[in-house]
């Protein structure tokens, strides 16, 4: 699964996604760009997923029209230590998620 890192996500967490194909936005070149940008630029890139931290996104933007999936980590803060908690919840919402679709991760410590 192509898989791209939102700037909002520690960028050490792509390592994590063993078997995907995980980029970070300044590494695709899509750094800097607004939400709907952002989306529509990843998708004409290829990626199928999208991971954020971004809480509002699924508010903000008509998903129903994407044609990638995004995957919202609600952590305490945006630190690697928090986040990395989230993976293995990810992965496995990783096998079902569906274009258009939007997974929230909790921290549920």
């Amino acid at each position: 699964m192509k898989i791209l890192l939102d700037e909002c996500v520690d960028q050490r967490l792509r390592l994590l996604f063993a078997g995907h194909e995980t980029q970070t936005a300044a590494y695709a070149g899509l750094a800097g760009l607004k939400n709907g940008v952002l989306l529509a630029s990843a998708e004409a890139a290829g990626f199928e997923v999208l991971i954020t931290t971004d809480q509002e996104i699924p508010f903000q933007q008509n998903l129903r029209v994407r044609r990638m999936a995004i995957v919202v980590l609600r952590a305490p803060t945006n630190r690697l230590v928090d986040l990395k908690r989230l993976v293995p919840a990810v992965l496995r919402a990783l096998a079902g998620t569906q274009p258009g679709s939007v997974t929230c991760i909790p921290d549920t410590r």
